[in-house]
């Protein structure tokens, strides 16, 4: 993800090694004793994101969006996992009104206020059962500013919307559990009018035009986060580009970016072929892009399969949001205290990438940013990258994004060019499709080099408040 809103922090703060332990359906409920899952999970900087007492598995959506009157209307089929005994559970939904619950296909009785949805079904639900819950709603979708000033959610478009979820947008166009701890399939099928494009992630199964609208319906068969969906509605380009040896390729350009947008994503399957040589096998089954108009959406975004970029992307910001497939959308951070992981990865496959083409070498951004990074990053030294003090900092571009590749590279300064590659490759293998902490990654370091040394890239660089003496 690129932000284009920045917030920087005058001051260092102090270090906070242990990351807060998270609910994850395990928490005691509020007004229904010790049988009703909870209305979070504890994230450290969103804690009512998230909800106790069960797992999804499948998310089958089907909606219905009218730009006209910026109407959407929608059922949310869920399917879970009930990881205790439940007498009620909630979801997480914003903006919209629910009008009818079912679990199990009968009549359940619902409260909302909030994001919270607090259901209670007709009977209890036995700890390990898998229960389908339906939930039909309505309204205008409303468009949430982030902590760091930026907007996510439901975005109104010149021609149509954009749904983007980092890090809690997605509760404004479906009702779930909206923490990417918990990662499911989906099927989303959504209607528009004759004449629009419905773009989402995995693939097109099926496109049928009746009365005047169209219906998309997208499949999505590796698990998701739930900040990783999207829905791109408008008049768009649509190709699908040779990809070689490569998955197959969807692109979305908006119509008014057509020329442009190919000419920026004619590289997309060298980036891809690329990225896999660097980090391992591609983790899905389809790649891709959405190209939509600059002023629609400020930054962009790693939604899975095919990233949403303001614009044609330049090579760096392509190679950024693919190099996120592997990290942050197979391998999703536990909470959000652990999205350096994400980014700092990121960044750093943008380093590798001018160094492959007759660039910078990686040492040497790495040496600009330690002597002159300030000057462009005011916030570079300002906290540690694993530890973001508030909600407003899980994304500054200094600590997070650039302090976060300087810890990647200092990991393969001690390692050395062959052990870092295995070990990356190993990283992204063992948590595909998962989730995964600052701990389990700095012990899988560890484990797989246990010949070497790394106290002082963890106390300096991943924790370390303000600049190291020493490069």
């Amino acid at each position: 993800m690129y932000r284009s809103v920045r917030l920087v922090r005058a001051a260092a703060v102090g270090v906070l090694v242990p990351v807060l332990a998270l609910c994850l359906g395990a928490c005691e409920g509020e007004g229904r004793g010790d049988v009703e899952g909870s209305s979070g999970v504890g994230d450290p900087y969103f804690p009512k994101s998230g909800n106790g007492g069960y797992d999804v598995t499948h998310y089958a959506l089907d909606l219905a969006y009218d730009p006209a009157t910026r109407r959407l209307a929608g059922t949310a089929r869920i399917t879970a996992r009930a990881t205790r005994a439940l007498d009620g559970f909630h979801l997480d939904l914003k903006g919209l009104e629910v009008e009818r619950v079912t679990v199990g296909g009968k009549e359940a009785s619902f409260d909302q206020e909030g994001q919270e949805v607090t259901v209670r079904p007709s009977a209890r639900l036995a700890e390990g059962a898998t229960f389908e819950t339906s939930v039909r709603y309505g309204g205008r979708p409303v468009t949430i500013t982030d902590p760091d000033g930026s907007k996510e959610g439901w975005l109104r478009t010149a021609d149509g919307a954009l749904a983007l979820g980092e890090p809690t947008g997605s509760m404004a166009w479906f009702p779930g559990n909206h923490h990417p701890s918990d990662k499911a399939s989906y099927d989303i099928t959504v209607t528009v009018p004759e004449g629009l494009t419905a773009v989402s992630n995995g693939e097109l199964r099926g496109e049928r035009t009746a009365g005047g609208r169209t219906a998309f319906s997208w499949h999505v068969a590796e698990p998701m986060a739930s900040y990783l969906a999207t829905v791109a509605i408008g008049r768009y380009d649509i190709s699908r580009p040779a990809a070689g040896d490569g998955p197959p390729l969807y692109v979305a350009v908006d119509s008014t970016q057509a020329a442009r947008g190919r000419e920026a994503l004619a590289r997309l399957p060298e980036v891809l072929e690329w990225a896999a040589f660097n980090f391992g096998p591609y983790p899905f089954s389809s790649a891709g892009a959405i190209v939509d108009r600059p002023g629609d959406v400020k930054y962009a975004l790693e939604t899975q399969n095919r990233p949403v970029f303001p614009g044609p992307p330049v090579a760096s910001l392509l190679v950024h949001e693919i190099a996120h497939q592997w990290f942050g959308d197979s391998v999703t951070p536990r909470t959000w205290r652990d999205m350096w992981l994400n980014e700092g990865f990121a960044t750093y496959a943008e380093w590798l990438w001018a160094e492959d083409e007759g660039g910078p070498t990686a040492q040497q951004s790495f040496q600009a940013m330690y002597d002159d990074g300030e000057e462009i990053h005011e916030d570079l030294w300002s906290f540690p990258p694993a530890v973001p003090p508030e909600a407003e900092d899980i994304s500054a571009e200094g600590p997070v994004y650039q302090r976060g590749a300087m810890v990647i590279h200092k990991i393969r300064q001690t390692v050395g060019d062959d052990a870092f590659f295995d070990l990356v490759q190993g990283w992204t293998a063992a948590h595909r499709h998962g989730n995964a902490t600052t701990e389990q990654f700095t012990a899988y370091v560890e484990k797989q080099a246990p010949d070497k040394d790394f106290t002082a890239v963890w106390r300096d660089w991943l924790y370390g408040e303000g600049k190291p003496e020493r490069a």
